[in-house]
């Protein structure tokens, strides 16, 4: 046990020290069994954390990001955090005036997460394969950018359907009615 944990955390420091030196735009940590975005990483990258435009947290333990997360790097282009224990954002979500794609699939959002409705320059939401219910098709409708949402295997109300469809002007993914996600 304590050896995959040594392990895990060498590949954290390996992917972070990686970034830093090459003066890349993009961390990826994807599949380190994080539970929690390691503090130390705030400190090793705030020389470059502006410049960090893609994240990868995909398919780890996270359970929450913190506000602190939001607002370090508030330059991201894309964040993908698919296939983590999420169900909520923090409000500091808001802060990624950049932020162009998110990719929440795979995570336990039983809301959808609002805040991600205030953000100019986002075209893409991946919240497909949660338990989401009910969307803020009206607020979805008014984002300038918005391309795609894709909400398929989610329990969507048959409201969301008879809805949204005259009011969008972008591509909304659904199961067919009665879908339900494939059992893990």
């Amino acid at each position: 046990m304590l050896k995959k944990m040594g392990e895990a955390v060498a590949r954290v420091a390996r992917k972070v020290n990686e970034t830093v030196e090459s003066g890349s735009d993009t961390l990826d940590l994807a599949e380190c069994k994080l539970v929690s975005f390691p503090i130390g990483i705030y400190k090793v990258l705030r020389n470059v954390s502006d410049q960090i435009h893609l994240i990868t947290l995909a398919d780890n333990e996270l359970k929450s990001l913190t506000s602190k997360f939001m607002t370090t790097f508030s330059q991201l282009r894309e964040l993908h955090l698919e296939g983590n224990f999420l169900h909520r954002l923090p409000t500091e979500v808001g802060s990624l005036q950049h932020l162009k794609v998110i990719d929440l699939s795979r995570n336990q959002f039983q809301d959808f997460p609002e805040q991600l409705t205030t953000l100019p320059s986002l075209e893409t939401i991946n919240l497909e394969e949660n338990e989401i219910v009910d969307v803020p098709v009206e607020k979805l409708a008014a984002m300038p950018a918005l391309r795609s949402v894709n909400l398929r295997s989610n329990p969507l109300n048959a409201e969301v359907r008879v809805i949204a469809p005259p009011l969008i002007k972008f591509d909304m993914l659904m199961s067919p009615e009665g879908a339900r996600a494939p059992p893990p």
